[in-house]
């Protein structure tokens, strides 16, 4: 049987532009349209700028090894090659050649004529294009090579049915030792359970005699939350969810949490109240680093007037809310302005910054406890260069919902997020922590659920 043959689109190439190496010792095509889209990108200092310029160079090394025009073989086995053509194919009246997108068609097409028993397969991030191959009877997919579907994922937490006896010794010893004893009424949850993981014990015989725990694999055992009593700020856990974040944000030995969840359950409060804790009240972390994709990631923020600073408000301000909020919602805080510890004093003496996503490329962050909101808009490269960045004693929080992504070349299966989250989960230095309960407000909640 002949090899496979990919054509790959360029929103591929921009999403991962080592993918040509990436599909096995196929025969991987890229058409000349595509080469020249890939052009107009590489001028950008955004991530796809970045990598339209990483795939332009690691293209022309390779006219070292042969004629691209005849095919390159790749160290993996595969033959690469750029190809001319595809604008001779008569395609129907409503697809112009002077569509990039149609003339890649018109290329499958062609291949397709001239060896009908090859496999032609058209790999492309764009969902109409696939529409239209299907349509032309081209055999097209969506490139994903860490999909997650946002029902597998691992969710952090989980209830499980114990005898009342456990539920006892657990308040008794604040420890209960991980064992079989705990999963006799629960069997199938003992096939999936990851370091971190939290926990409501709950009573098999009666459903209100519960406790909440994390399992420790250090300790071997499920170990009580931290439940600080003054709350975070003035801001305390409402429900499980909130309460299972509250103890992976301010545990220091979790050095990387995500906190996954839709609009208005508290990820970004919760994060940056305890980021406050441990910055400001406990001096754990020199700064509190807060940051966002300006989207697209590195995208030019001249068209606004003003500083830099005034340039950036309309997109950090999602962050002054919430920061705001927390310094006006005690009395213990009020507290805190009286003696000059507000926002902009904080900010001032260096121990709170907020700043786009644009300017961590290069950075070493040591002693420095980071959010990055909104990073479900962020590629799994862009997520691991902001991980990389991680200095000694730095600890990393991401919070973002999947279902609402800005970035057209990540869904909400294969987005950073997700893919950090399933990479992690086995991971002791790491919780994730997911949000179904929104807690912002009545309204807030209803327009959640129904819209």
């Amino acid at each position: 049987m002949s090899k496979k043959a990919f054509i790959l689109d360029t929103n591929v190439l921009l999403f991962d532009p080592l993918a040509f190496g990436r599909l096995g010792a196929n025969d991987i095509i890229i058409p000349i349209v595509v080469i020249e889209e890939i052009d107009r990108f590489k001028r950008e200092m955004s991530e796809n700028g970045r990598h339209a310029r990483q795939f332009t160079r690691l293209i022309d090394d390779m006219r070292k090894d042969g004629e691209l025009s005849k095919g390159v073989k790749l160290p993996n086995g595969a033959v690469l090659s750029v190809e001319l053509g595809g604008g001779d194919m008569p395609l129907p009246s409503e697809l112009g050649m002077d569509k990039a997108d149609n003339k890649i068609l018109g290329l499958a097409l062609q291949l397709k004529k001239e060896s009908p028993r090859r496999a032609i397969h058209l790999l492309t991030k764009d969902a109409n294009l696939r529409i239209k191959s299907d349509a032309l009877g081209i055999i097209a997919e969506d490139y994903e090579p860490s999909n997650v579907e946002p029902d597998q994922l691992y969710n952090g937490s989980s209830t499980l049915k114990v005898d009342p006896t456990i539920v006892d010794e657990f308040y008794a010893n604040k420890r209960v030792p991980f064992s079989e004893r705990l999963f006799e009424h629960d069997k199938e949850a003992a096939k999936n359970f990851y370091p971190n993981q939290y926990l409501i014990l709950k009573d098999y015989a009666n459903p209100t005699h519960t406790a909440m725990g994390r399992y420790s694999k250090e300790l071997e055992a499920i170990v009580p939350l931290v439940k600080p009593p003054e709350g975070l700020w003035g801001v305390f856990p409402k429900n499980a969810e909130q309460a299972f974040a509250v103890d992976a944000l301010l545990n220091d030995e979790i050095k990387l949490v995500s906190l996954l969840g839709k609009a208005g359950t508290g990820k970004t409060l919760f994060a940056i109240a305890a980021g406050l804790v441990k910055t400001v009240d406990e001096g754990v972390y020199q700064r509190l680093l807060v940051s966002r994709p300006v989207f697209p990631l590195g995208k030019d923020i001249g068209f606004l007037p003003g500083t830099v600073e005034e340039k950036l408000n309309p997109w950090m301000q999602p962050i002054y809310d919430n920061i705001d909020f927390l310094f006006g919602n005690s009395a213990a805080n009020r507290t805190r302005r009286a003696a000059g510890k507000g926002a902009q004093e904080l900010m001032n003496q260096g121990m709170l910054q907020i700043e786009p996503l644009t300017y961590i490329r290069g950075r070493t962050i040591p002693q420095q406890y980071l959010i990055v909101d909104e990073s479900q808009n962020l590629s799994p490269h862009e997520i691991k260069t902001i991980i990389t960045r991680a200095g000694d004693d730095t600890k990393i929080v991401l919070t973002g919902d999947s279902f609402q992504i800005d970035n057209p070349y990540v869904d909400s299966a294969n987005n950073g997020l997700v893919y950090l989250v399933d990479r992690f989960k086995s991971e002791s230095i790491s919780a994730h922590v997911t949000f179904s309960k929104g807690e912002r407000s009545k309204l807030s909640e209803l327009a959640s659920n129904l819209l």
